[in-house]
């Protein structure tokens, strides 16, 4: 809405989309439903990304995690110590896919493409510890907003575009969900909910079959169904802000 109405000056946008079998499903038809019309109406590029093998075919994150004989863990899952693992779905599904068509349309080190990340006030600290790669130069149009706009702006302003307000977007499987989320999808997305401890459960047969411990999607050291209640029966606090966030900026919205 800021780039149909002149506020800021970015005709082309990036969606790094990790998968249809892995975005959210709410994500994927806000993005059919709205998102793709209203840039269209508005003379708004934007654009589609997938990650593509050598081969020519589509890559998903789903669809690494889930192949047979697959060792690869790069979703950011809770080890049993209580410490968040390593992750190389950002970088690889996100970052890099975004990354070769920048370079692909022209950005190197020399010409750098302006890119801007979505960060707004509330969330600042994020600023800090996103890496800038050779072929851009990042900048943070929400904070450079006057003033400097905070989420509940942001729903603000859509909402006045005639817009609905999107979801948060993000993997439905991603273990930086905070527990209220996990229990809405488990009250309201009772099968998607399934799926997610289903890929859980899937991926600590494979690590005990290699001797390994196991690893879960949230941080209570236990299966997913067990760990979750549904929202109405939540306890207070129980959805606290200690949990890792991702602080790229390439994943949530």
């Amino acid at each position: 809405m800021l780039a149909a109405t002149g506020l800021i000056d970015f005709p082309v946008f990036l969606f790094a989309n990790v998968g249809d079998d892995s975005e959210d499903p709410a994500t994927l038809d806000y993005l059919e439903r709205y998102a793709k019309p209203y840039a269209a109406l508005h003379g708004i590029q934007l654009h589609e990304l997938h990650r593509i093998r050598r081969d020519g075919t589509r890559e998903t994150l789903y669809g690494r995690l889930t192949r047979d004989g697959s060792r690869s863990l790069p979703i950011p899952v809770r080890m049993s110590n209580g410490a968040p693992g390593t992750r190389s779905c950002t970088a690889d599904f996100k970052i890099k896919v975004i990354g070769r068509w920048l370079k692909a349309h022209g950005a190197s080190a020399d010409n750098p493409a302006t890119a801007g990340v979505g960060i707004s006030l509330d969330e600042i600290e994020r600023v800090n510890n996103r890496r800038s790669e050779p072929y851009e130069r990042t900048v943070y149009p929400l904070l450079d907003h006057a003033p400097p706009l905070r989420r509940h702006d942001c729903a603000r302003i859509i909402a006045a575009a005639g817009l609905p307000v999107p979801p948060k977007s993000a993997c439905w499987f991603c273990p930086f969900r905070r527990p209220a989320t996990w229990a809405e999808t488990r009250r309201d997305r009772p099968e998607l909910f399934a799926r997610a401890c289903d890929l859980e459960a899937l991926l600590n047969q494979r690590r005990a079959v290699l001797g390994k411990d196991p690893v879960w999607l949230t941080r209570f050291n236990r299966p997913l169904a067990a760990a979750i209640a549904t929202a109405q029966d939540m306890l207070p606090g129980f959805d606290t802000a200690d949990d890792a966030l991702c602080d790229n900026g390439a994943c949530f919205t």
